[in-house]
């Protein structure tokens, strides 16, 4: 039995030394707290609170310390769907997202029982709040305004428990299924009021834009007709003062070959004494004038040909036929340019405004044709001028 007694006290003195090493291992652990660089804990002995951990390794009171941890980063909270009654009668239902931010954990520990809760308890019927003094179709359009409401009521209480409310975002708000549907066929029927309005638009527009391109044709074809009327009148009369002219020609040139066919017939006689009238003696010198070595001195006018002196060719306007074959040309490519500048823009949906208006189209139209009667008048008068002499 002796032996019995060494071992047993053996065994005991390593229970006893193992219990020791487990109370020690206890001990350090409670003793040691580690503080997340996120975070704050308040620290409590027996109960009482005694300051805030920062960040880093700490050493505490075993046993009979406790610490509670605040994370110090921005926060997210999820406001429930909250039903609520605008202030025109409708029902809503919205919900919302909360940002907040522990700023002073002092007074997250010690003012409020559960800072979270509390907030998003707070967010709920501030929410319902908001929503009940507005009207419907400013719930549905204002988001910003109903965020900053909520953000500003939210503020005050917030601030005693040491927290900031960062943002708030009203995520949907949605009015109830008969409002919808309402709301469905108000849009409906607007949209096909805009289309209703938009096809008359485009109608009455079309109308213009054809009205206004017949009065265009018809000043191009006016101006046209006007120009070959101009041609026409001026080739009629270059055809009859051409015809003129050949016949007062021919008939001079008939004058003379009879009297040279008479001054033949009195040579043939057998008197030498020959009475000649004055007429005959004229025609005579003036066509002698013309023969190659003649020394006829008449100092009368010439023959005259089947060409046009200059007061003839300026009433005529032979030598200004180019030029205005010209200014037609010019005229008719400006006419068609402007009117294809025009057909873009209209097509481009640009505004008509920059079309020509017909009415200064048909004045100016109505200068010109003064101006060529009174040219006309002009040239009329200078022909007439000579046969009244």
């Amino acid at each position: 039995m002796l032996p019995l007694v060494p071992l047993q006290a053996a065994l005991t003195l390593t229970f006893v030394a193992l219990l020791l090493l487990f109370l020690a291992i206890v001990t350090v652990w409670q003793m040691v707290e580690i503080v997340d660089a996120t975070e704050k804990r308040a620290l409590t002995v027996f109960g009482e609170y005694r300051k805030l951990l920062e960040p880093g390794i700490h050493f505490i009171p075993p046993f009979v310390s406790a610490t509670h941890r605040f994370d110090m980063r921005t926060q997210t909270l999820d406001v429930p769907h909250q039903e609520a009654i605008t202030r025109d009668n409708s029902p809503v239902t919205a919900d919302a997202v909360v940002y907040i931010k522990v700023m002073d954990a002092k007074k997250a520990f010690l003012e409020v029982d559960d800072y979270k809760r509390a907030v998003s308890n707070l967010a709920q019927t501030t929410l319902r709040a908001v929503l009940g003094d507005m009207e419907l179709d400013d719930t549905l359009s204002k988001r910003e305004e109903i965020n900053a409401k909520i953000r500003l009521e939210l503020d005050e209480p917030t601030d005693e428990w040491g927290i900031r409310v960062e943002s708030v975002e009203v995520r949907e708000v949605n009015p109830s299924q008969d409002v919808q549907r309402a709301m469905e066929q108000q849009t409906s029927a607007e949209r096909k009021r805009r289309a209703m309005i938009l096809e008359a638009q485009g109608e009455r527009r079309s109308a213009v834009e054809t009205a206004e391109g017949d009065k265009q044709s018809n000043i191009i074809r006016a101006q046209g007709e006007k120009q070959s009327q101009i041609l026409e009148a001026q080739g009629d009369a270059v055809s009859t003062v051409l015809r003129a002219k050949s016949a007062e020609s021919m008939g001079e040139r008939a004058i003379i070959e009879k009297g040279m066919e008479t001054l033949e017939s009195i040579g043939q006689g057998e008197s030498t004494t020959f009475v000649m009238p004055q007429e005959l003696t004229s025609l005579v010198g003036r066509y002698g004038k013309h023969l190659t070595g003649s020394d006829t001195k008449i100092t009368e006018g010439e023959l005259d040909s089947l060409d046009f002196d200059q007061e003839t060719r300026e009433m005529l306007g032979l030598d200004n036929i180019d030029e205005i074959l010209g200014q037609i040309d010019e005229e008719a490519d400006l006419d068609v340019e402007e009117m294809e500048q025009e057909a873009q823009a209209i097509k481009e949906g640009e505004d008509i405004e920059a079309i020509q208006d017909p009415d200064e189209a048909v004045s100016g139209m109505s200068d010109e044709f003064d101006a060529d009667d009174e040219e006309w008048s002009d040239r009329e008068d200078l022909e007439t001028e000579p046969e009244t002499e």
